[in-house]
């Protein structure tokens, strides 16, 4: 049994989610963790989750929605955060890949999602996009609380930092890319500390790289994980879930 750690299932890139949800159990992905990382995907996934028992979600305001989070958008997210189906609190962070002209509303958002994260002691799950230095010393600042770093591709130098912090990392279809160097990370740093994800609809892996990403994918990651380490596909698979259940406490849901 696989679980995609973090997926985004939206009725604007899927037409039939239900279908979707179907063939994703089809090809061995009993669970995900939905990702609403904006107000409207944050009640929409939160609607999700009530329909489907094997659905669970993070919950958080993505950087990118910096310049439009107000305060009642964080009253909502604190507010939902009693509900058993949120699992952590995230995407959040900070992404630099289009400038810094917003670094400070990035820096107070990210901020006060991590002291709702430590008060209401809830996993994160953090999007960090050319600001490395920035988000380390910021998650340094909350030693009390850990999570997944999302989307990992950065060097083992600071896949180290985060592990010594007691972050997972989340890998998703990038390592089966024939350009990226995720691979040389992943195979110095070994099981224990990965979780499994698509982030679809984006970043399909190889062979379907270019069309749309979903949770069905998740066993060619799974499967490139296991030919980067030499272990078999249902260790990747066991292991993986052993983090998650972990990070999550899913463990009496499973």
């Amino acid at each position: 049994m696989y679980i995609d750690t973090h997926c985004h299932l939206s009725s604007q890139d899927y037409s039939d989610i239900p279908a979707v949800i179907e063939d994703n159990k089809k090809a061995g992905v009993d669970k995900m963790i939905l990702s609403g990382c904006t107000r409207e995907s944050i009640l929409e996934s939160l609607e999700l989750v009530e329909q489907y028992p094997d659905l669970y979600v993070t919950i958080g305001y993505h950087p990118s929605e910096a310049d439009i989070t107000t305060e009642d958008d964080l009253l909502l997210l604190e507010k939902q955060l009693q509900n058993p189906k949120v699992v952590g609190i995230g995407e959040i962070g900070l992404d630099y890949h289009y400038g810094k002209e917003n670094i400070m509303l990035q820096k107070n958002l990210f901020y006060q999602q991590m002291k709702l994260a430590s008060r209401y002691h809830m996993p994160v799950v953090i999007h960090s996009r050319d600001a490395t230095e920035d988000t380390i010393s910021i998650l340094k600042e909350f030693s009390d609380v850990i999570g997944d770093i999302h989307c990992f591709s950065g060097s083992l130098e600071t896949a180290k930092i985060y592990l010594s912090m007691g972050y997972y990392l989340g890998i998703g279809g990038v390592v089966t890319f024939k350009n990226s160097k995720l691979g040389d990370v992943v195979s110095k740093i070994g099981l224990h500390s990965l979780l499994l994800e698509t982030d679809s609809p984006y970043l399909t892996p190889e062979p379907y790289r270019g069309g749309q990403n979903s949770s069905k994918y998740l066993p060619y990651v799974a499967s490139k994980i296991a030919e980067l380490l030499g272990v078999s596909v249902e260790e990747v698979a066991s292991q993986t879930l052993q983090n998650t259940e972990a990070l999550f406490d899913l463990d009496h849901n499973l």
